[in-house]
């Protein structure tokens, strides 16, 4: 599994966001302070805001803000709102993908280490990602 550009720049939107807690931030500062380009973040963040990570609000005061708890949000929460499942190969995904899939023997590990990262991803809130700085 690789993580994107885009889902790196989900994670450190979403960590800012966690530390600014009940905050709304407008999309430039987030842009300047974690170095994403503007015009990339504000796809990211329709997408963290479909998935309902982050919630916006219009108007003078209007920007982005957590719709939960840092600690209710996981790095595979991102991950997935993002670049959709984490899989080492896409036969762990969907095993119909592969015609093979059935009497391959790799395809059990693929599967293993997909439910094992999964997991560990599962494990890592932003809740604990802040308090670790």
């Amino acid at each position: 599994m690789q993580i994107t550009r885009q889902t790196d720049y989900a994670i450190r939107c979403v960590l800012y966001l966690s530390r600014m807690r009940e905050r709304v931030v407008v999309v430039d500062d987030i842009a300047v302070i974690m170095d994403i380009p503007k015009s990339f973040l504000a796809k990211i963040l329709q997408r963290l805001t479909k998935a309902g990570i982050v919630k916006s609000s219009r108007g003078i005061k209007g920007g982005f803000q957590l719709a939960k708890n840092p600690r209710q949000i996981s790095l595979l929460d991102i991950i997935e709102a993002i670049q959709g499942p984490a899989g080492m190969n896409r036969c762990a995904i969907n095993k119909d993908i592969c015609r093979f899939s059935k009497t391959c023997t790799v395809h059990p590990v693929w599967v293993e280490l997909r439910q094992k990262v999964e997991q560990h991803l599962k494990k890592v809130t932003f809740q604990k990602l802040i308090k670790l700085k």
